[in-house]
């Protein structure tokens, strides 16, 4: 194997990873501070690369230390800021660094950051990303057919969005992401448990299978959840979990709460109660539309 991300997820466990937005800093002690705590817990921490289109340091580095702290990263890789030849020395320095999981995502556009007179490149998109990396990997090669020395040992994710899918819905984006090479999925927000199982029955009823980290929060308040649906696109959360924090005497503590209920519901949903979601359904006795 690759990883222990890999491991894990082909074994079937219910696997728990963690994200962390490297700081703007040249002192990696607050980065570690914030890592260190998830050691032994999460199977792997993702390492985002200029979230929310801002600079923080390199993502590339910040994954490295973890590597150097004995806690395996996930590194984000998006397509914003550099072009090809760029993002296949990325793949080839992760690799060098200890680093072989690797998320590939578009990126956030700059207009939404800090900077916004920042000139975009997205040469490619997160499909054609992956499929290059896939490619360099089967190759041992780089596109331009110019060698790799040493081996490419590198683990592809791609991101998703969990949707309450409507009749006659295709999982056509996340089909053509696995199959450019990606091996796992990762997702944006999604504390209902609801919408999970029924996109779970309706992949499962498409013929996908792929081990899928779904992403969940315990948010600190109100403010912060109707934040989260408003500027983070993809986030769903349920409108009850909203009135309980406002209703707490402590927001803080009820969103750790809530955290733990849905974190409880996936591990439950994922070993024992897709097949009777399906069964329930009857979308196994449907025709899919082509």
């Amino acid at each position: 194997m690759a990883s222990n991300l890999q491991a894990r997820l082909q074994s079937g466990d219910f696997v728990v990873t963690a994200e962390i937005t490297p700081p703007v800093s040249t002192d990696p002690a607050e980065f570690l501070a914030r890592a260190l705590p998830l050691k032994g817990l999460a199977t792997a921490v993702n390492v985002t690369d200029g979230a929310g289109a801002k600079v923080h340091l390199s993502s590339l580095a910040a994954a490295h230390f973890l590597v150097q702290n004995g806690i395996e990263p996930i590194v984000q890789m998006t397509c914003r800021d550099r072009n090809r030849l760029a993002l296949q020395a990325d793949i080839l320095g992760a690799v060098a660094l200890g680093v072989r999981n690797m998320l590939m995502l578009a990126g956030d556009d700059p207009k939404l950051g800090d900077q916004p007179q920042a000139k975009a490149v997205f040469d490619l998109d997160s499909r054609s990303l992956l499929a290059m990396a896939d490619g360099m990997r089967r190759a041992q090669a780089l596109p331009s057919g110019t060698p790799i020395a040493g081996k490419l040992p590198i683990v592809l994710g791609a991101a998703d969005l969990p949707i309450d899918p409507p009749p006659g819905w295709e999982p056509k984006g996340l089909r053509a992401k696995l199959a450019a090479g990606a091996e796992f999925v990762q997702t944006q927000f999604c504390m209902d448990t609801g919408v999970v199982r029924r996109y779970a029955a309706r992949l499962m009823d498409a013929g996908i299978r792929v081990p899928m980290l779904i992403g969940v929060a315990p948010i600190p308040s109100a403010r912060s959840a109707r934040w989260m649906r408003e500027k983070l696109y993809g986030t769903l959360i349920p409108e009850d979990f909203i009135a309980r924090l406002e209703k707490a005497p402590d927001a803080r503590r009820e969103g750790r709460r809530i955290c733990v209920e849905v974190l409880r519901e996936l591990a439950d949903t994922n070993f024992a109660e897709i097949p009777a979601v399906i069964e329930e359904s009857g979308v196994t006795t449907r025709k899919r539309r082509r």
